[in-house]
C-alpha cells in the first residue's frame, strides 16, 4: 500500500510547492487554482491512511496547516491579509490533532507494544 500511495504524496507535494511559489510571486489565479488539486491530495492521502493511525493524524494534521496556510494565502490576495486569525485556528488545529495523537494514542499503542514484548 505505501508504494501506491507514494505516487500521490510526491505529486501532492509538487502541488504544494507550486501553490506557495504562486504566492510568494504574487501569481494569484494559479495560486487560487492550486489550492484544489493540493487540498485533493492531502484529503485523499488521508483517507487513503485511515487505517494505520499514525500516518492518518500526521496527515490530518497536514491538512489543517495546508486549510491554514489556504487561508493565509487568500488573505494576503484577496482581503488585505485580514484572515491571518482565521489561518491561526487552523494552524491550531492541525497541532491539536498531533497533541492528541502523541499524549493519548502515541502512549495507549507504545503501552500495548511493550506489554506483547
Amino acid at each position: 500500500m505505501l508504494k501506491s500511495i507514494r505516487k500521490f504524496e510526491n505529486l501532492h507535494i509538487a502541488c504544494w510547492l507550486l501553490k506557495d511559489t504562486c504566492w510568494v510571486l504574487d501569481m494569484r489565479v494559479l495560486g487560487v487554482i492550486m489550492i484544489f488539486p493540493t487540498l485533493f491530495l492531502a484529503f485523499f492521502i488521508t483517507f487513503k491512511f485511515r487505517k494505520i493511525v499514525s500516518e492518518f493524524y500526521h496527515n490530518l494534521a497536514v491538512c489543517f496547516w495546508i486549510m491554514a496556510n489556504t487561508i493565509w494565502m487568500l488573505g494576503e490576495f484577496y482581503y488585505d491579509d485580514t484572515l491571518r486569525p482565521l489561518a491561526t485556528v487552523f494552524f491550531i488545529t492541525g497541532l491539536l490533532v498531533l497533541m492528541v495523537y502523541y499524549v493519548f494514542i502515541y502512549r495507549k499503542l507504545s503501552a500495548f507494544q511493550d506489554s506483547r514484548e
